[in-house]
Formats: C-alpha cells, structure tokens, sequence
C-alpha cells in the first residue's frame, strides 16, 4: 500500500522537503485547516483503488521568532489492484495513519526548520526526520532554499513474501526563488533521492527490483500576475531521471481568475510523458490470461504498469471563496488519464487505459 500512500500525500500537500520554508518571518497569525479528499482511480469494466481520507493541519506562531505546524491524516483504502500489468486484479482493504510535525525558528533574513513525520498501515510502518532552511537577501527579492531528509521504513506484506524488510531513503533539495518584476516570481529546485533496501512491490507478480533508487528532480515555476483583471498564471516544468532507466517530463499550467464576492476559479492542465525502466518487461499477447514471463537472462524485472511508458493529461477546476480575511473554503475536482499510445516515442502496449478521479474539499481559518 505504500505507493498508494505516497500518492495522497502529494495529493494533500502534506509538509515534507518539496517547499522548504521561506524566510519572510514568523506568521503573527496561526491558521487551521480540514481537508477531505476523496480519490478513485479505474480500468474499462473495472473499478481499482479508491482512497477517502479527512486530514487536519494547524499552525500556530509561539513568539516573534517561533513558530509550529502539524497535519495529521488518516486513509481508508479499499478496492482492487492487478497483479501483474493490468490483470489479475484481486480485492484490498488497508488504513492508514498518518502525521508530521513541524518547528521552525525565524531569524532576521533566514529561518530553520525540523520536521518529524511517521506512518502506520497494516503492512507498512515508515518514521522520518527532515531539515529544511532559507535565508533572503537585504532586498528581500531573493531567496535561497535547502532540505535533507531521511526516513527507515519497515514492511510485512499480508502474504508473507517478505518479513521484516527495511528500506532507507534520504533526500535533498536545493531552490531558489527570484523576484524578477512586481509581476513575476521565479523559482528553480534540485533534488535528488536515494532508496535502499527491499524496493520490490510484494504484491505483483515478477517484481524483482535493483535494491537501491537514485532519482534527480528538477522543477522550473513561473508565477505572473496579469495586471488588467488581476489574474494570475502559474507555470511549471518538471523533468525526472533515475537509476532505473526512467525519464519523465511533466508540464503545468494554472490560471487564477478572480470572480465576485471573494470567489477565484483555477483550471489547470498538466501533461506527462514517461519513459520505462529498463527492466519493465512489456505485454506478450501470446502468455494470455497469464503473466508475461521475463527473459531468462534477465536479473532484474517488474511488471507493474507504473514502470512502463506512457503519456499521460491532467485536467484540473479549483473553486475557492474567502468571505472573510480569516476563512476560506475551496473544493477542487480532477481526472487523470493514462495511455501508453500517448507516449512521446513508442509507447507500451497491451495495458488496458488507466484513468483517475478526484475531488478535495477544504476549510482553514486564521486563528
């Protein structure tokens, strides 16, 4: 369960290294927030995961110098998921438990934080620790970010493949972030990943993976603000690469446009392509109803559809109101789409289309 896991957690922005804190001084406020999302994705003729999970989040200023942050989460997890490329499809069940903490210390142009994150499923434990910092020039019109995490994670698949398996993970990220224009912000971040230990996903069928992951993300952000209707556009680009063979690129865009009595309307369009690890094995027709047997040379192999090569298009519509300068409410609504014939290149084939929806509710108050 824990790709799934990690799926929601970008889903609810939970706090981690991906946006290190910046250094523009303690809230004087603090802020409180419930989200609820609710996530299923499917297959023709074949609902697969479905995922409801509720998450508060509160941050509190304790000084002028000091402030905390906490989410808790929980997921209940149901469904069904294919064992081998998209067959073999057999029912699941599992929850989630989930929380992070967070103690940042403010200084005069710069700020420091420790963050402290666990989670609990029937199969799966993973603790963590993260480290992040910012520090701004005079001007204030730049501001350099950094982060090092590190998590130990424990698995006990409900078969019984494995006992006891350990996976370690550390990972940093480098950023900047460049006031060009009164209208224009730009921020550039590095990354980069490194898994070791059991990787392999005890609940597919042929999955025997390298038992260390080193991946190198970068992400380009253009926020600016339209100076006739007060809009704003928010573009991003992401480029991903790892030691399995995997490429990927995704695009975004978002535009903000404000309506009356406080509401914004977001929609959003995010494109992907993706390029398969070198040891996924693709479809052979012939092995019909069933898996596809690796090549006998080959040591590493994995038949989970995640691995292969796609394109893929997000399509996004975010409502929010803020009746008040203390509350805002705001309801957003996705659909994924994946196909392997949308790859860049020569896409896999033989997978059945894979498609997502979701929609998220959210309230937060300023306390």
């Amino acid at each position: 369960m824990a790709a799934t896991s990690r799926l929601l957690a970008a889903a609810l922005c939970l706090p981690g290294l991906a946006e290190p804190t910046l250094a523009d001084g303690a809230p004087d406020q603090g802020q409180v927030a419930l989200k609820v999302l609710d996530y299923l994705d499917y297959q023709p003729g074949r609902e697969r995961v479905r995922i409801r999970a509720p998450s508060v989040q509160l941050m509190l200023p304790l000084s002028s110098r000091w402030a905390l942050g906490a989410t808790a989460i929980h997921d209940a997890i149901s469904g069904a998921s294919p064992a081998f490329h998209t067959r073999a499809i057999s029912q699941l069940k599992d929850e989630r438990n989930a929380a992070d903490l967070t103690l940042t210390h403010y200084f005069d142009d710069a700020s420091l934080g420790l963050t402290t994150a666990w989670s609990n499923e029937a199969d799966y434990r993973s603790r963590g620790l993260a480290l992040s910092g910012s520090w701004s020039t005079e001007d204030r019109n730049r501001t350099w970010t950094a982060g090092l995490g590190a998590s130990r994670d424990r698995i006990n698949p409900v078969t019984g493949l494995v006992v006891d398996e350990k996976k370690q993970v550390l990972d940093w990220t480098l950023g900047v972030t460049q006031v060009l224009n009164p209208r224009q912000l730009l921020q550039l971040t590095l990354g980069h990943n490194r898994a070791r230990g059991y990787l392999n996903d005890p609940y597919k069928v042929s999955d025997e993976r390298p038992r260390s992951r080193h991946a190198t993300r970068l992400l380009l952000r253009l926020h600016q603000h339209l100076e006739d209707g007060g809009q704003t556009l928010r573009w991003s680009l992401r480029h991903y690469q790892d030691s399995y063979g995997v490429r990927a690129q995704t695009a975004g865009l978002e535009f903000v446009q404000p309506l009356p009595w406080g509401l914004s309307l977001t929609p959003s369009l995010r494109l992907h392509n993706q390029r398969k690890a070198r040891f996924y094995v693709e479809v052979d027709p012939e092995a019909a109803p069933f898996a596809t047997q690796p090549p006998e040379d080959w040591l590493q192999f994995s038949l989970d559809q995640r691995l292969s090569s796609f394109g893929a298009r997000t399509l996004g519509l975010k409502l929010a109101w803020q009746p008040t300068p203390d509350w805002t409410a705001d309801i957003k609504l996705e659909h994924y789409a994946q196909r392997g014939d949308w790859y860049l290149g020569s896409g896999s084939t033989g997978l059945a289309p894979f498609a997502a929806r979701s929609w998220q509710l959210g309230l937060s108050r300023s306390l």
